[in-house]
């Protein structure tokens, strides 16, 4: 006879969940070091990854994601989130409820700086998008799927990273917006490697007519 000791609800089973994501060759020579995300959304649109990002911004945002390190994984290699991975609105990927749901996995890719200080580090680089990992330039995605996600379940969920996320187009200059890309000589020689700074700069009408007139200026800093 079975008793109320050896009976384990489903509130009670420890969380097992396990995803795998890899990569390959053709996507990236390798190896990665990064910060891995996994979004997962009741809808496919936007994409989880997008739903995800935009939803830790909101004070009701309800759709979960999730997050580890990795370091050095190289092509057909996996890179793992299990249930201990930290998350929003649930602390970890174990308190996720069961249901089915639109995943996708994304790499926040991380560079390699050996500062002046002599300090090495990885930390991601902006690429012009303001540090937001959901559409960072060189983040590489998965296809977003819909699968049953079950904490309790041992079976682990696959996923492939295929996708680069595109470099951003600086729109042209205009008569009146005029855009600058300036490397920085300090902050190249502390981060040891290139470091820029960027600018849009608005004219006022006529400038270009009037090379002797001089104009008050104001500076904003993003």
């Amino acid at each position: 006879m079975e008793s109320a000791r050896d009976t384990v609800s489903q509130d009670e089973m420890p969380a097992r969940l396990r995803i795998e994501v890899g990569y390959g060759a053709d996507l990236h020579d390798g190896p990665l070091t990064g910060r891995l995300f996994l979004g997962l959304s009741p809808t496919s649109e936007p994409e989880p990854r997008i739903a995800a990002y935009n939803s830790a911004r909101q004070r009701d945002g309800r759709v979960p994601f999730f997050a580890t390190d990795v370091a050095g994984v190289e092509p057909g290699a996996s890179m793992v989130i299990d249930a201990s991975a930290d998350g929003y609105p649930y602390a970890r990927l174990g308190e996720l409820p069961p249901g089915d749901y639109w995943v996708q996995a994304l790499l926040h890719v991380y560079t390699e700086y050996h500062r002046q200080d002599g300090h090495v580090v990885w930390a991601p680089q902006d690429q012009w998008e303001g540090q937001r990992w959901a559409f960072s330039p060189g983040n590489l995605v998965s296809t977003a799927q819909r699968v049953r996600v079950d904490p309790a379940s041992d079976t682990p969920i696959r996923l492939e990273l295929t996708d680069e996320i595109p470099p951003i187009e600086t729109p042209p200059d205009t008569e009146w917006v005029k855009r600058l890309r300036i490397q920085s000589r300090i902050l190249s020689d502390w981060w040891g490697r290139p470091m820029y700074l960027g600018a849009v700069v608005l004219l006022p009408r006529g400038y270009d007519e009037n090379p002797d007139l001089r104009y008050p200026v104001v500076f904003e800093a993003e």
